[in-house]
């Protein structure tokens, strides 16, 4: 059947129930979140004369869950207009009203017997042939489903989200014998599709897949921490973002996510694992136990491995737990020569080769870990799961690591760490053996740039299934056209080139510009478009200040002021050339990339895209176009109505106050995104969708247009009006005499400089006004002390 996802229903308010109800309201669904009716008045409640009846004592629950989630940062909405999607009730008067809706899920506490009575509850109202499922984290699938309908065990299933929902990329879908398969596919291409999540099909095992390897890995650690007499502060460094983890790392995760989450589930899998080969993994330190004895969880009690606290001075300082004496000692600075060796080496899988290599105690803590969960792993083929792919998907996305175990082994060698795993007492499975004695090297491998895993039955190579539609360029290193040091130009079939950029932070440097100039005259030759994108953690983090630097430094002004013009050029080619061009951008997009990503002839945004023109913060204008696009937008926005001078400040702020939006949605709201600019809600379908993107340009007979003549400027009447406003902010010290500069130079640009009166001038005319600006601030030392001080982490600036 045909299967529309349009209302859905979410039981249970709290953290998870809250988020996952957001996270339906941002991809336009419309949502119901119940909760149980309060059972007592509070003081407050009795004060005002309410009844248990009263509807505000009903929803109490549910009004303070979603409230708090609400005002919770990271925010959960994309937008915060998207509130109004989400409709608040209870259990007592709203149950019923699930049967108008298409999918129901459960998110109470993590208990059988009670979730067993929602269900009892759900199957009175449910209209038959709609979809019900659980996100139980850890309660067996089979065993909620017990006693209920046919039609009910046909439709169920677990959807396990990971929290954040909106954040996390991981939706564990787990069937029961009894679902429904066209159900489980469904559940897996909708998450995949609508929801922008990995989806993982996952046996009916204690914890899925997700949690069961990435706390066995996180114990793991603790494991190894104490083998070879690591602190705090060194076990965080060492497992951040140089192996391709989040900065957290694992004590600052452990404290933001909760110490007794993990101490939860940890002795869960202890007692229920008893045939577990790697069990005592799981069983508490005594240095966790008695933290959790002692409340001290992290940031919801204010102490965990760190605790913030006050000096003498009065300054936040963050101390760190020392685990032999658990007292509180300021941070101490780690460093291992393993970790001084990959500081040049940018590439994740190069550098686990020389990390495990290491002759130091980081080298042998990095062997002790990640020998023991390659191990983990092979043995959990086929318990948790017949692929190993699966096992990966689930880790990289519940847990934020950039690769998964058996990537990581593959990034290791397969073949050299076998002798190395058995001397440390780490005997994978016999499968991985077998695998490598028939000639097969690797957990992966890329064959006509699609990416393929080991089948273990079959002792093969297959298709990772639903992925074959995927643009990874990884994948694709057969179909580069042309290169340099900084970036490569991709032939991704179909008449469409892809132009990505490797450089540190994603800058634009001059390697950057070249590389685009040459994919346009390349495209506009001989083939039909181009996408801009790659898939790295960001699309740009701009220019290249320390260039930038150097040449004020130095009063290299023409240099500065070649390197500005040949960026406009380069960012206007984006918008004028004879081909279709898409922009892909995602994550952090700001300055520069921003600039990039206004000149598209349609911009195809991951959701989670957080972009902005930045350049006010190191003392700048926005000099690639991005002041002359946000004048040409509210001129254009006239046409349709808009309040002329109104549009213009709000433009103005948004340049002057270097916001950057949250998310795609926030940057359509504000102008960066324009209406016809698409979202993507996949970040790994969103070059694919890009390139589609091209073709349906081109196919509906793409023309250049020609430069714009006709941008409505206010002169000296605009400018009057944003001045009086800064001499105001400037006598109130709401901002410096250097701010107050910079915001000068953007009035100046976007009123059209010196004009009498309110006339239309070109887009060029707008550039070279920005050249001005941006060339005049260079000189500026307040500008050039702000640029040092991002470039050296806050040093001061050199005499």
């Amino acid at each position: 059947m045909n299967r529309t996802i349009r209302k859905v229903a979410v039981l249970g308010s709290g953290i998870m129930g809250s988020r996952i109800a957001c996270h339906f309201a941002n991809i336009g669904c419309e949502v119901m979140l119940l909760d149980i009716a309060p059972k007592e008045l509070t003081e407050d409640e009795k004060k005002k004369s309410l009844t248990l009846d009263h509807p505000a004592v009903k929803n109490r629950i549910v009004n303070g869950a979603f409230e708090a989630t609400l005002k919770a940062n990271p925010a959960s909405l994309f937008s915060k207009k998207f509130a109004s999607r989400i409709q608040l009730g209870n259990f007592t008067d709203d149950m019923p009203k699930i049967k108008n809706y298409d999918w129901t899920i459960e998110v109470v506490v993590e208990n059988l017997d009670i979730k067993k009575k929602v269900y009892e509850e759900v199957e009175k109202y449910r209209t038959p042939g709609t979809l019900i499922t659980s996100n139980t984290s850890g309660i067996p699938i089979h065993l909620m489903a017990e006693g209920r309908s046919e039609d009910f065990q046909k439709h169920f299933a677990g959807t396990h989200f990971f929290n954040p929902p909106r954040y996390l990329k991981l939706l564990e879908i787990i069937p029961t014998a009894k679902t429904d398969p066209s159900v489980t596919k469904f559940l897996m291409h909708f998450g995949d599709l609508f929801l922008g999540k990995t989806t993982v099909l996952c046996k009916d095992t204690p914890a899925f897949i997700g949690n069961r390897v990435g706390v066995w890995g996180l114990m793991k650690v603790i494991d190894s921490m104490k083998k070879f007499d690591l602190n705090v502060d060194e076990v965080d460094k060492l497992t951040g973002p140089v192996i391709g983890r989040p900065k957290s790392a694992t004590f600052r995760t452990s404290d933001v996510v909760g110490l007794d989450t993990l101490v939860k589930v940890a002795n869960n899998l202890y007692t229920g694992l008893v045939k577990d080969e790697a069990r005592e993994i799981f069983k508490l330190p005594e240095v966790v136990e008695k933290l959790d004895k002692n409340k001290w969880l992290g940031d919801k009690t204010g102490q965990g491995f760190y605790k913030k606290t006050k000096n003498a001075k009065g300054e936040t300082e963050i101390l760190t737990l020392d685990l032999k004496t658990l007292e509180y000692k300021p941070k101490a600075k780690a460093k291992f020569a393993t970790l001084e060796t990959t500081k040049t080496i940018d590439n994740l899988k190069d550098r686990f080769k020389v990390l495990l290599a290491g002759k130091d105690k980081a080298g042998d803590f990095y062997r002790d870990c990640f020998f023991g969960l390659f191990q983990y792993v092979s043995n959990r083929i086929p318990e948790i799961s017949d692929e190993l792919f699966r096992i990966d998907d689930a880790v990289s996305g519940g847990f934020g690591w950039d690769i998964g175990p058996f990537e990581t082994w593959d990034a290791v060698g397969v073949e050299k760490s076998l002798p190395l795993m058995e001397a440390a007492g780490y005997k994978p499975a016999q499968w991985v053996y077998d695998m490598v004695a028939s000639g097969n090297k690797s957990f992966y491998k890329s064959e006509a740039g699609l990416k393929k895993y080991y089948d273990i039955p079959s002792k093969s190579y297959q298709s990772i299934p639903g992925r074959e539609s995927f643009v990874i360029l990884e994948n694709k290193s057969e179909n580069v056209v042309w290169k340099n040091p900084g970036s490569k130009i991709y032939d991704l079939g179909d008449g469409v080139l892809n132009f990505a950029w490797h450089t540190k932070s994603y800058t634009l440097g001059s390697e950057v510009i070249e590389g685009l100039n040459k994919a346009i005259d390349l495209a506009e030759k001989d083939y039909r478009g181009l996408v801009i994108g790659h898939q790295g953690s960001d699309f740009s983090l701009g220019a290249n200040l320390g260039l930038v630097f150097m040449y004020a430094i130095e009063q290299e002004y023409d240099e500065i002021d070649f390197m500005i013009k040949h960026f406009q050029n380069s960012v206007m080619r984006i918008r004028y050339s004879s081909v279709p061009v898409v922009v892909a951008p995602q994550s952090r997009t700001l300055g520069g990339g921003c600039e990039m990503t206004m000149h598209a002839d349609i911009a195809m945004a991951a959701a989670e895209t957080y972009i902005g023109l930045v350049e006010v913060g190191v003392g700048l204008i926005p000099g690639g176009g991005g002041t002359k696009e946000f004048t040409k937008r509210v001129s254009d926005a006239l046409q349709e109505g808009d309040v002329e001078l109104n549009a213009l400040q709000n433009a103005f702020m948004n340049i002057a106050t270097a916001k950057v939006a949250t998310s795609a949605e926030e940057a359509r709201e504000i102008g960066i995104l324009k209406k016809l600019d698409r979202i993507t809600m996949n970040k790994d379908r969103q070059l694919a969708d890009a390139k589609e993107a091209v073709i349906e340009l081109a196919d509906a007979g793409y023309t250049m247009m020609p430069q714009a003549r006709n941008i409505k400027v206010q002169g000296r009447t605009g400018q009057a009006l944003f001045l009086a406003g800064l001499q105001g902010m400037q006598m109130g010290r709401y901002i410096s005499e250097h701010d107050a500069k910079v915001a000068k130079w953007i009035a100046n640009v976007m009123c059209g400089g010196d004009l009498t009166s309110p006339q239309e001038v070109s887009e060029q005319y707008l550039l070279d006004l920005e050249r001005e600006a941006f060339l005049s601030l260079t000189g500026e030392k307040k500008t050039l002390e702000r640029i040092q001080a991002i470039l050296t982490g806050g040093k001061p600036l050199r005499n």
